[in-house]
């Protein structure tokens, strides 16, 4: 890809983010955990928390601002980082 196709975002940007992993009892507090440390002014009515159908996975969403790409990769980075988090959509 050359860099004239490569897509321009500006930050600060909304940005949703959703990760999986088994449910296990403190995979949500884990995860909010790591996220807090690269966004520590999430708002707790930006975190939601679901189980699915067959019980056995549990996906934890954030919204928040992010305010620089580094920013989004650190969190990225960190979380793709621990066996416990399966998915980051």
């Amino acid at each position: 890809m050359s860099d004239e196709n490569i897509p321009i975002v500006e930050y600060p940007i909304p940005f949703p983010l959703k990760v999986i992993g088994r449910d296990e009892s403190d995979f949500e507090e884990f995860v909010i955990e790591i996220v807090r440390r690269h966004i520590p002014e999430l708002l707790e009515e930006n975190i939601t928390s679901r189980l699915s159908s067959g019980d056995k996975y549990r996906s934890v969403s954030f919204k928040f601002i992010a305010d620089s790409r580094e920013q989004v990769d650190a969190l990225y980075a960190e979380l793709s980082s621990h066996k416990r988090v399966l998915m980051i959509l």
